[in-house]
């Protein structure tokens, strides 16, 4: 146990997050309730406990990174045990396609694909930029006395609002923050699909009150080496997020990664659900 800023003791990212091999491609977790939003835990968190299955089952060595994940989510799990089931559909000379299906009491909660690969080329081009956000500065620990419903998972970061106004302030739907483990971490790959669905949804910029917002589907691309080249565990990353359209009961979500030094590290799309409150 670490014990993190503001003296609240936090088992830490890898522990919440573990895997353990059963066999014939099985692994055993345990979904931990300090990752929970609302009624169940938060999808990235999901997301990363598979990864970390995924990457487990595939040893196929650091040369074949994570380049896509993209996780379907049936049902919220409980807390307490999941299985994880991954097969390895196939491994070619430098790709490697693997699925993964989470399951509790004998019922599907979330299931995955994932794309593992070595680099193809060199060179490329970019037009994406960094989003001014100014320095990261100091960030903080959720005030949770401030802030009553707040979701239990910040307890696990420290933050500073960064980019877009406020949340139910009427804005445009863009949003984004300073972000880093309370825990320090380095950035890996599961850490990174956390971090880009732990901040609030960009529509509640818009709206007068949060509501439920479950994600549907969420897919990551892993554009960079993870950890960075030279990366300490203390370093903070912005996440940026924006969406266009919200129809149906249904809102897609777009986000970004980027370390402080302007890299593009991840990208992310998700379709989720905005119901009423109460829901």
């Amino acid at each position: 146990m670490n014990e993190g800023a503001g003296g609240v003791a936090l088992p830490g990212f890898d522990a919440d997050t573990a895997v353990r091999a059963l066999g014939e491609g099985r692994f055993a977790a345990t979904m931990s309730e300090r990752w929970w939003v609302g009624r169940g835990p938060n999808g990235g968190y999901v997301a990363a406990v598979i990864l970390r299955a995924i990457l487990a089952a595939a040893a196929t060595g650091a040369e074949r990174a994570p380049r896509s994940l993209t996780v379907h989510y049936q049902r919220a799990p409980q807390a307490g045990p999941v299985e994880i089931a991954v097969a390895v559909e196939r491994t070619g000379r430098r790709v490697s396609f693997l699925s993964a299906r989470m399951t509790q009491a004998g019922k599907v909660q979330a299931t995955a694909m994932a794309v593992l690969s070595e680099d193809w080329a060199e060179g490329g081009f970019e037009e994406l930029a960094m989003p001014d956000a100014g320095a990261p500065g100091e960030l903080h620990a959720t005030d949770f006395e401030a802030r009553p419903g707040a979701p239990t998972m910040l307890q696990n970061y420290l933050l500073r609002p960064a980019l877009g106004e406020p949340a139910f302030s009427g804005g445009a739907s863009y949003t984004g923050a300073w972000i880093r483990t309370r825990e320090p971490h380095l950035l890996d790959a599961p850490l990174a699909a956390a971090f880009l669905d732990t901040w609030f949804p960009a529509p509640f910029v818009r709206l007068d009150g949060p509501r439920p917002a479950p994600t549907i589907d969420y897919t990551v691309h892993f554009r960079s080496p993870l950890p960075p080249p030279g990366a300490s565990a203390e370093d903070p990353y912005l996440v940026a997020f924006r969406s266009g359209t919200a129809r149906h009961g249904f809102f897609e979500e777009d986000g970004e990664l980027w370390s402080a030094d302007g890299t593009l590290l991840a990208q992310s799309r998700q379709l989720a659900l905005l119901l009423d409150p109460g829901a």
